[in-house]
């Protein structure tokens, strides 16, 4: 197959921006990637719009990408809406990498935007009930809690205040890893105390906080072993990708020196697989058949970024990934393997739980981190020598799992 490159990334800071609009955000993402290329947007050849907030919160139930794409410069070429939950950005940079393939053009365009802070609070976090079956919601939900069984949760370890029934879902999938592999809550919390201590030197990161390990355990409760520091926020944001083939960059002259090669990219989606066959995770298969493609492997790979929704969520997918054994994410987490100048940095930008997670923008977000790292850009947060990197961005849930899932693997040139 024909080598596909990001040419040009960009994002927004993430948070909660009541005063800007979703075509403001998309707009400033859209213009930093060109610039950063080094092209305009008359250089694109197709564009895909990843965002799944527009229809529930704005009313914009169709074409959200013509609309937002026709205000901020870009019309007359082809123009396809991705939605796949949380992986939407994701899944939209994959597409791209296919349409370049494919030859339908030689540099296309991937950009996620969501505006989630309304005033009514309760219309956001009910969009995370679309995220499963709902005809099965309870059926579903009463399944997943019985994996957290047998697990006691101290008093005064659940909040009283409204949230994400994944948040309940997350907690669950915890309580099953403590008591299948004896994790326990202080390694989770390492996981939240080292990004939000990354996310510091992050000026696109939605909270620049620090928190201590003890911190992060004291903190609000959500639901046990989850505390309030250990969750991705509600986000507004927009980041951009432009992807081109070789011919492309040659066509736009973009600086093969910040060019980076994206070796692999792969989206699956769930399988009805037990519990306990870890073997057959989503992320895991997904990984495998990246490292295949870019014929690397776990031992290769010098940073990551994951989809951390929960500091729990970290665990499992470095492990998923194979950067750990089965079972050995929280030993790794706390014992400082994961930190910036540890044996296998994840989230250097301090992840969805301090970056934020506007949805339909977190992947490319996630990507914006990597390239950024291999090109040798990160300032404080830079991980020395990083050459190869990986990617791994989950959305919705099905069984026992994401329903989808990408991973991409990207290369210095």
């Amino acid at each position: 197959m024909s080598d596909i490159y990001i040419a040009g990334i960009a994002m927004t800071v993430f948070g909660r921006h009541f005063e800007r609009s979703i075509d403001d955000l998309a707009g400033e993402a859209l213009r930093g990637a060109l610039k950063d290329a080094g092209c305009d947007a008359g250089a694109i050849g197709a564009a895909f719009y990843a965002g799944i907030t527009s229809g529930p919160l704005q009313g914009q139930l169709s074409i959200p990408g013509q609309v937002v794409f026709s205000k901020i410069g870009i019309e007359g070429i082809a123009v396809h809406n991705v939605e796949n939950a949380c992986a939407s950005g994701s899944t939209a940079v994959h597409l791209a990498g296919q349409a370049l393939r494919s030859g339908a053009c030689d540099v296309a365009l991937a950009l996620g935007a969501e505006k989630m802070n309304v005033a009514d609070k309760a219309k956001s976090f009910a969009l995370f009930e679309a995220g499963w079956d709902v005809s099965r919601v309870e059926e579903n939900f009463a399944s997943l809690m019985k994996l957290g069984e047998g697990v006691h949760a101290p008093p005064g370890s659940e909040s009283d205040r409204p949230y994400s029934r994944f948040m309940s879902v997350y907690a669950a999938l915890c309580r099953y890893h403590m008591k299948t592999y004896g994790t326990t809550q202080r390694q989770i919390a390492a996981v939240s105390s080292k990004n939000h201590l990354h996310s510091v030197h992050n000026p696109y990161s939605q909270f620049r906080q620090p928190f201590t390990i003890d911190e992060v355990l004291a903190a609000p409760p959500i639901t046990y072993p989850i505390t309030l520091p250990m969750c991705a926020p509600v986000s507004d944001g927009a980041a951009a990708a432009i992807l081109c083939t070789e011919a492309g960059l040659r066509r736009i002259g973009a600086d093969r020196r910040c060019c980076i090669r994206i070796a692999a990219s792969v989206i699956r989606s769930f399988t009805h697989r037990g519990i306990d066959e870890p073997e057959k995770n989503i992320g895991r298969l997904a990984a495998l058949q990246a490292y295949e493609q870019a014929s690397l492997g776990p031992e290769d790979m010098d940073v990551a970024e994951v989809h951390d929704a929960s500091a729990m969520g970290e665990i499992i997918q470095a492990e998923n990934l194979q950067l750990v054994p089965i079972g050995q994410g929280g030993p790794a987490a706390e014992g400082g393997e994961f930190t910036l100048g540890g044996r296998i940095p994840i989230n250097p930008s301090g992840g969805l739980e301090s970056k934020g997670h506007p949805l339909g923008a977190t992947g490319i977000g996630q990507l914006y981190e990597l390239v950024t790292q291999l090109r040798g850009e990160a300032g404080a947060r830079q991980v020395r020598g990083a050459r190869h990197a990986i990617q791994e961005n989950g959305g919705g849930f099905q069984g026992i799992e994401e329903a989808a899932l990408a991973v991409h693997i990207l290369s210095k040139t």
